[in-house]
């Protein structure tokens, strides 16, 4: 059995006493794909030494999060287009737009999601979303560049049925996370009409613990608690949602 991280940013310094332990539980547990999200420049050499030691199971990402986008945000995306040329990478992720923390970047946050969008679709990639407090913005964003090589992962999925269908409509993967365990959660409320081809499993770790872990440092590993829960949404065993996630994860990332 195979699952699949989809959304784990394992080389944040809330893991930096206990990272390779921190793997190993997870690929213990069958996690054996991580898949690495980046938020700006100055992460970058955490993520390739991250890459490096774990070749055969970390993946990694380029982007700028919305949450980093400034004035300067122009250097960032050039920093983006010199990875790409240097190294390989499966996403431009994660990127999109945040209103929850600071509005007075919106502009700049809807140019940079859209310049970002265009970088993908010029090497063949997916993107990976991030919205927050934002799903008219970044639909917006979406509606102007829809096209059969618009693809990716609605990350950290929290709207409702309606929202869900938009974003399927966009060629989005759902990403499920912790937020399913919680009780005023609501998603799980809809989420057995959403086919499962349309979802894949994320973590958002050291971020959005799954109940009985909410509040703490998430990890990798804490996936099992989010399979269970979609294995009682979908009456499916927890190998099925395995290997369905992991599918789709392919699908994405093309690996």
């Amino acid at each position: 059995m195979i699952i699949t991280d989809t959304h784990t940013h394992l080389y944040s310094e809330a893991f930096d006493s206990d990272r390779d332990e921190v793997i190993k539980r997870a690929i213990k547990n069958g996690i054996q794909r991580f898949f690495i999200p980046a938020i700006d420049s100055t992460y970058t050499d955490a993520m390739l030494q991250l890459q490096k030691a774990y070749p055969d199971h970390v993946f990694l990402m380029a982007g700028l999060h919305p949450t980093h986008v400034k004035e300067d945000f122009e250097k960032e995306l050039q920093h983006i287009e010199e990875l790409l040329a240097n190294h390989t990478y499966y996403a431009i992720g994660e990127i999109g737009i945040d209103l929850y923390w600071d509005k007075s970047y919106l502009k700049q946050q809807q140019t940079s999601f859209k310049r970002q969008i265009q970088i993908a679709k010029k090497h063949n990639l997916p993107i990976v979303i991030h919205c927050r407090d934002a799903f008219d913005e970044v639909f917006e964003v979406l509606e102007d560049e829809k096209s059969d090589d618009l693809f990716g992962i609605f990350h950290c999925f929290t709207g409702d049925y309606e929202q869900a269908q938009k974003a399927i409509s966009y060629g989005m993967k759902l990403g499920i996370g912790g937020v399913v365990t919680f009780k005023n959660g609501k998603i799980d409320t809809f989420l057995a009409q959403i086919d499962v081809k349309h979802i894949v499993l994320e973590t958002d770790s050291p971020y959005l613990a799954p109940v009985p872990y909410r509040g703490k440092r998430n990890e990798s590993a804490y996936l099992m608690e989010i399979i269970n829960k979609l294995a009682l949404i979908y009456d499916c065993t927890i190998a099925e949602i395995a290997e369905i996630t992991t599918q789709n994860s392919k699908e994405v990332f093309g690996i």
